[in-house]
């Protein structure tokens, strides 16, 4: 696997650089000493693994990571300070390895990255050098304030227009990041997202129940229990992508009366929910 070693101090990044020899699985493919320096290296070389010190001039690891788009590189935290561990582990970090790095933790670490890329790979193939949408195996790296998360894409319940930003909501979290709806929504894969509005999108596995009144106006539960109206646009796209399928009283528990008749919202298959034209966005 492709990796960067990401350090201000050049003897750090000698001495890991070192001990990766050990590792002929790693391919060392640049290094950088700052973070303009790294998302430079990263956006050209696309590695699969970045070795990310923390504590560095300027702008710390964390900030790094905010500024990648994603899918962004798995990520192996390397420090002098301990205090960090909770951070780094708040983030779901690949591994956090203290300095000066043993070389049997380090080992561990490996062992961890391979097992993880293997698992990836069987999820998804892609070309690395073209720009794809991601999928539900894809994690995106959140920072909302001192706190940070990278979420798995398909933890997301639900994204929400801010103002010129994107309110995401996950587990029991819901923080701002640094994107408009429209420009994440680009990012997201319409096989597992659908807009409910201009400024709503859900995730259909989140879903667990839709209906439709006697005005025709639809909605859909959320496993949070949030209830997200359709507009009028994106109730005749979800039409399109979902049958209305008349029904008899005893047919279905989730049953809606529309004009003496009874319907109930179908699921069509993934394949056909996957039209990147039944868009709002």
């Amino acid at each position: 696997m492709k990796a960067i070693i990401i350090d201000d101090e050049r003897l750090a990044r000698d001495e890991l650089r070192d001990l990766l020899r050990a590792h002929p699985e790693i391919e060392i493919i640049g290094e950088a000493a700052h973070n303009n320096e790294a998302r430079t290296l990263i956006y050209q070389k696309r590695p699969d693994v970045i070795f990310l010190d923390i504590q560095m001039p300027g702008a710390d690891g964390f900030t790094l990571l905010e500024s990648l788009p994603p899918p962004i590189p798995l990520v192996v935290f390397i420090t002098a300070h301990s205090q960090h561990a909770p951070q780094a582990f708040r983030v779901d970090a690949v591994d956090y390895l203290l300095k000066p790095v043993d070389p049997n933790e380090l080992q561990t670490t490996i062992r961890r990255l391979i097992e993880k890329i293997n698992y990836l790979q069987t999820t998804h193939s892609t070309d690395p050098n073209k720009e794809r949408r991601l999928n539900q195996e894809d994690t995106i790296f959140v920072r909302d304030g001192d706190r940070c998360w990278f979420v798995p894409v398909k933890k997301i319940r639900l994204a929400e227009c801010v103002g010129n930003y994107c309110r995401i909501h996950f587990d029991t979290h819901h923080p701002l990041i640094l994107s408009s709806l429209s420009a994440f929504a680009d990012r997201l894969d319409p096989r597992l997202f659908i807009c409910t509005s201009r400024s709503k999108i859900i995730n259909i596995q989140h879903i667990t129940s839709t209906s439709i009144n006697a005005d025709g106006v639809i909605t859909a539960k959320l496993t949070d229990g949030n209830i997200v109206t359709f507009s009028r646009r994106a109730a005749t796209l979800f039409r399109r992508t979902h049958c209305l399928k008349p029904t008899s009283a005893q047919d279905s528990p989730h049953q809606h009366s529309h004009q003496g008749q009874t319907h109930e919202l179908q699921r069509l298959s993934t394949k056909q929910l996957g039209d990147p034209n039944n868009r709002i966005i």
